[in-house]
């Protein structure tokens, strides 16, 4: 084991993840192992396998809770916050910045057009994303398989025809899977028009609610922010989900953009401090007491019920993603980087940025 870091090393080093870190969750974890693991030898690979598995527990982005926690193992309180923040923010800002050129009112009509190429290849994203944890998913289903097809079925059609409901099949999933009483669970829901409070829940749902991986955090925004609330058309909001995936650190900054869009900067701003608090006061408040909670059979049950259905809401998305297509070229980009990622096994980044050329050549 190596001797404690600095904080600046804390900094440096997981600012270093987050600057780098392209290619979502997997990548994310992949530069974690490396510099704690291998390089660093901060934590034993025990350790960090059972660190992969306590946040795996957690609502909320995976890989975010991951540097937070192993941050928070290597310095305690302090370097959680600062490793956490030094992750988050490099592809934060990014994220922003690219938001005020492709959701201006008035954008460049290179920038319109490679949002339109980006944007027709998202749907082939969300099935790529949700196609990638079925087969994990399936595999720890035994014994329970049937249950498992009426979730993943439950949460597909809840994000290609429920829109902000999503969240209540996914919660509803894990209180059915753990055998609470469903008659005891009130849906929750926030009425206004578009306010800040409106944004605070949107980014909450995304921070606190979701299961399943980043990806699953799509569904939950697209309908409050396309067609609740009106902060984005359909084609701005595949620009933002492509922003959020072709930038670095998680998929989660996707809600800076749909906060930027609502409220400007400080919107932007406002909605990644509600996404991503959570995953603070997840790993600061529990982080002691994960193996226990690790252990709760209730918990397991839960989220036996809740991951699947998940992972079902991120292929639905598909479809209101595809729906959001207007030009007929789109539909053979989409094609085109469906072989891509589902065939040939391309990464998301270098998709998004070739059917973000193509449509500045073709529009």
């Amino acid at each position: 084991m190596s001797a404690r870091p600095s904080l600046a090393r804390v900094v440096r080093e997981w600012g270093r993840i987050g600057c780098v870190g392209f290619g979502g969750p997997p990548a994310h974890i992949a530069l974690l192992r490396e510099l704690c693991v291998d390089r660093r030898r901060y934590l034993r690979a025990d350790e960090f396998e059972s660190a992969i598995a306590v946040t795996g527990l957690l609502p909320g982005p995976a890989s975010t809770q991951m540097a937070i926690f192993t941050a928070w193992r290597v310095r305690g309180t302090a370097g959680a916050l600062a490793g956490g923040l030094a992750f988050i923010v490099p592809g934060l800002i990014a994220v922003i910045a690219l938001s005020a050129l492709f959701l201006a009112s008035a954008p460049p009509r290179w920038v319109v057009a490679a949002g339109l190429g980006a944007g027709a290849a998202v749907p082939a994203v969300a099935l790529q994303a949700g196609g990638s944890l079925l087969g994990p998913s399936w595999r720890g289903a035994r014994g329970r398989r049937r249950r498992w097809i009426l979730y993943l079925a439950a949460g597909a059609a809840a994000a290609a025809t429920a829109g902000p409901w999503v969240v209540v099949v996914l919660l509803g999933c894990g209180l059915a899977e753990a055998g609470i009483a469903m008659a005891a669970f009130l849906p929750v829901a926030v009425v206004g028009t578009g306010g800040l409070l409106s944004l605070v829940w949107v980014a909450f749902k995304v921070g606190a609610l979701s299961y399943g991986g980043g990806f699953v955090v799509i569904p939950l925004m697209q309908a409050d922010a396309v067609d609740h609330f009106h902060w984005l058309t359909s084609t701005q909001f595949l620009n933002a989900v492509a922003l959020g995936q072709v930038t670095p650190g998680p998929v989660v900054h996707t809600v800076a953009a749909v906060g930027y869009a609502a409220r400007g900067v400080g919107g932007a701003l406002l909605a990644a401090f509600v996404a991503f608090g959570p995953s603070f006061a997840f790993v600061l408040a529990g982080g002691p007491r994960f193996e226990r909670v690790r252990s709760n059979r209730t918990v397991a049950a839960f989220l036996a019920g809740a991951g699947p259905a998940a992972i079902g809401a991120i292929l639905g998305s598909a479809i209101p993603l595809a729906d959001a297509l207007h030009h007929g070229w789109q539909a053979a980009v989409l094609a085109v980087a469906a072989v891509a990622l589902l065939v040939l096994r391309r990464g998301v980044v270098p998709t998004l940025l070739g059917a973000a050329l193509v449509g500045v050549v073709v529009f």
